[in-house]
């Protein structure tokens, strides 16, 4: 026997039980969750059947799916009954989606259309990034299908993840792309009034400078005239007085400081009326949902934050969106925990809805976002934490979890990686490039020492079949690296 059989079909047995793992996990996932909402909404609305258990209002969940080219977002809303009421997936990305006054089942939502790289005209940004894209804020009624545009804009290198309605002809604008937030006159097209990030913030803080420093996800106009602003990656969030600039003893959280926040969304700001000042945000990067209360000279100036709760479970990885409703439960939106879920005042979850890489939802007749909802101090929530893994399997994740910068985690399985993989199907994965290209190099080497010195160039002196296709896997681990390299 040839000493290269041994190792071949070692190798060979070896790919062969990683492919067939790898089709298992795909064969008993079934179907992505958001396919029965697609389904059903080709069915006749009286003919629709329950896909959610029942909950009172319209549930209206926005979709991400990755925001890369070629891919469709998604919307979808169900009734109180479980049936869907309304499904598109127009844009390629879905991102803020609100109520709208101007119709109990009509809503605003904030989306992204990637475009043709030559509509942008080939600027600056484009040549880094290599994108171009409209943002739209549209208004739509859910139950004819009737959109309105408010406002568009397009541009290169950026998007749009939220906005605040503010009237009929205007609107306030989170803006990515330019780390900056801005009033625009949407009759007009004038920008009334901007903040840019630079004007406050060091440079040397949050993400690259010259690509995504700041992030700068969501915007909220509070009843006194201030506007909340999130810097994720600053992990901060910040109050800015529209003439004076951000406020820096109301800033909840600092760079690095992760103890408070990591990378967060959607903070959601919570009057004294309702028992705050307070604040109840997506704690994206450290898995769970937070409240911090304003505490100490009736929460003005001398005032401090104190977390005031706190929610997550072993499922909970990246949330990015989390609304108090006015009956204390809170409506969470677990974008790779491939879920939507309502936890109730005790912590417990009392409905969900499986949904794949969803970004935000929105329960209707409960006010906007948190707007109608009392704080955690005021309706007295109990906190929940994971349980510790028991298990030797859970001891395992856990600690090749830690390992892995967060991150990174997150990049793979929120845009790399479908929907259906869990830990052990990312493992089998890597585990199977890896003896690729375990596989690739050894052919390589063979090939070359069997190659005589001299010999003209033929096709029998070619590598073999087995050391191309070995050569892809290895290729495909450098896709792999720059995808990942890409999103930090």
């Amino acid at each position: 026997m040839n000493r290269r059989t041994s190792p071949r079909v070692v190798l060979g047995v070896v790919t062969v039980g990683l492919v067939l793992s790898l089709a298992a996990g795909f064969v008993t996932a079934g179907h992505s969750p958001n396919q029965r909402y697609d389904r059903s909404s080709d069915v006749p609305p009286g003919e629709r059947k329950q896909v959610v258990e029942p909950r009172g209002g319209v549930t209206v969940v926005s979709v991400q799916k990755g925001d890369m080219r070629d891919r469709s977002g998604e919307l979808v809303a169900v009734r109180p009954n479980g049936t869907v009421l309304y499904q598109t997936e127009r844009h390629s990305s879905y991102w803020d989606v609100d109520p709208s006054p101007h119709g109990a089942r009509t809503v605003t939502y904030v989306a992204t259309k990637w475009l043709n790289e030559s509509v942008c005209g080939g600027g600056p940004l484009l040549a880094d990034r290599g994108d171009c894209r409209r943002n739209v804020v549209e208004r739509l009624n859910l139950t004819t299908g009737e959109r309105t545009r408010l406002y568009a804009h397009r541009m290169e290198g950026g998007r749009w993840h939220d906005v605040d309605v503010i009237n009929d002809s205007h609107i306030l604008v989170g803006d990515i792309g330019n780390e900056a937030v801005f009033l625009v006159n949407t009759t007009s097209g004038i920008r009334e009034w901007t903040w840019t990030a630079e004007s406050d913030l060091p440079i040397t803080g949050g993400g690259s400078y010259d690509k995504d420093w700041v992030h700068l996800n969501d915007v909220e106009l509070l009843d006194d005239g201030r506007v909340m602003v999130d810097l994720r990656n600053q992990d901060q969030v910040a109050f800015v007085n529209p003439k004076r600039g951000i406020a820096d003893n109301w800033t909840l959280g600092s760079d690095d400081d992760y103890g408070v926040l990591r990378e967060q969304h959607n903070p959601d700001y919570i009057p004294e009326s309702a028992g705050g000042p307070a604040v109840v945000v997506a704690d994206s990067e450290n898995d769970r949902v937070v409240e911090y209360q304003r505490t100490g000279a009736n929460g003005t100036q001398n005032g401090t934050w104190n977390r005031s709760w706190v929610w997550t479970d072993d499922q909970m990885q990246w949330p990015r969106d989390a609304d108090r409703l006015p009956n204390g439960n809170t409506l969470v939106t677990d974008t790779i925990g491939d879920r939507v879920f309502e936890v109730n005042e005790s912590g417990a979850i009392v409905w969900k809805m499986p949904v794949d890489r969803a970004y935000e939802a929105e329960r209707l007749g409960t006010g906007d976002e948190s707007a109608g909802g009392p704080s955690a101090a005021r309706a007295d929530l109990e906190s929940r934490r994971a349980e510790p893994p028991s298990g030797v399997a859970e001891r395992f994740e856990e600690a090749v979890r830690d390992a892995v910068p967060i991150q990174v985690q997150n990049g793979l399985l929120g845009y790399f990686f479908p929907w259906w993989m869990g830990f052990y199907d990312v493992l089998a994965t890597f585990g199977l490039v890896a003896v690729l290209g375990v596989w690739g190099g050894l052919e390589l080497r063979w090939s070359s020492v069997s190659m005589p010195v001299g010999r003209p160039l033929s096709l029998d002196s070619l590598p073999s079949v087995r050391s191309l296709l070995l050569l892809t896997g290895m290729a495909v681990v450098g896709y792999a690296v720059s995808v990942v390299t890409s999103l930090l």
